[in-house]
């Protein structure tokens, strides 16, 4: 083993008054010290970002509670369980789970804390990949409509959700992105802002001149030297707040609020995007995708708009759905 990573192993277990030799002279390794010690690894070495972490520790903790309080010391038979217990969940939440656990199993055999890797044969099971919620072009004018007239009041609650609604569309943020966006991202005269977004990851997105206007609008409310675009008492505006806001917007448009979030509008970016001729590569930048599989689902939901027409519309069609 290289001297490096004993010597982060090391530092971990030092943490937390607990040794690689020290778990494996007791036998099976505890749950809650070694997943501990995976997520520190995730932390320190991959830089993973504190949902990732809150995610592999509940898929973890979720295991180790199915089997009892083992699942360090599992082997493989006992490993192929988990699927079964986990039966009822959606394809993709089985899937995550079971990645989980595949790589909490690498880890130990990787730092030492186990000789083998029972979980190498634990199936992978293929997660069925829905297609994203999206709203209509005439649905997206009657939403800016409202956002628009907010603005319009020069209030400065109009002027920050005309801002909110401008940049979720305009430049396809995530909400975290959009909530914790620094009032120096947006500047005069530039097409584009650079931000921190999952993972960690920097990555430069589109500022249109209307999403640039809004924010501009906004930011003249805000009292000098803050940090935070959209701040509130205790720091950023919440994500909760955020979805508040979107669907009461969506609900004075018309639109019923639990087909609006603001992941909603950040499909409705990159669907209108790709429907306008937009690069399948260009748009995996700017939404941010590590993996362009990611992106391609958009061009799932334009062939399913193109069934549906030819199904609906084509001279020979019965107008059958036969998706």
């Amino acid at each position: 083993m290289a001297a490096g990573r004993s010597g982060r192993r090391g530092t971990h277990a030092g943490r937390r008054g607990l040794s690689a030799q020290g778990i494996m002279s007791a036998g099976t390794p505890a749950d809650p010290e070694a997943i501990a010690l995976f997520l520190d690894m995730m932390r320190a070495e991959r830089g993973a970002a504190q949902n990732t972490v809150s995610a592999y520790a509940r898929d973890l903790k979720q295991a180790s509670a199915a089997l009892s309080g083992s699942l360090a010391g599992a082997d493989a038979a006992t490993l192929e369980t988990l699927p079964l217990v986990w039966a009822d969940a959606a394809p993709a939440t089985l899937a995550r789970k079971l990645s989980a656990v595949r790589r909490f199993f690498k880890f130990l055999q990787g730092d030492g804390h186990r000789a083998d890797n029972p979980a190498d044969d634990l199936p992978s099971p293929a997660p069925r990949r829905s297609l994203p919620k999206i709203l209509s072009r005439a649905e997206i004018e009657a939403l800016f409509h409202v956002a628009e007239a907010r603005g319009a009041t020069g209030k400065s609650a109009g002027l920050r959700d005309q801002a909110l609604l401008e940049l979720l569309y305009g430049s396809g943020l995530r909400a975290t992105e959009l909530v914790s966006l620094p009032r120096a991202a947006i500047r005069e005269g530039q097409p584009f802002a650079v931000l921190r977004g999952k993972g960690g990851k920097e990555r430069m997105v589109p500022i249109g001149a209307r999403a640039a206007d809004a924010a501009r609008a906004w930011a003249a409310t805000l009292p000098k030297g803050g940090v935070y675009l959209f701040p509130s008492r205790k720091g950023h505006l919440t994500r909760v707040r955020l979805f508040q806001i979107v669907r009461a917007c969506a609900a004075e448009a018309g639109i019923p609020p639990e087909r609006v979030s603001p992941h909603v509008l950040r499909h409705a970016f990159a669907t209108h995007l790709l429907e306008g001729g937009a690069d399948l590569r260009a748009l995996q930048t700017m939404l941010g995708h590590a993996d362009i599989a990611t992106t391609q689902i958009y061009t799932h939901v334009q062939s399913d708009t193109l069934v549906a027409l030819v199904n609906a519309k084509h001279p020979l069609a019965d107008g059958t759905d036969r998706r």
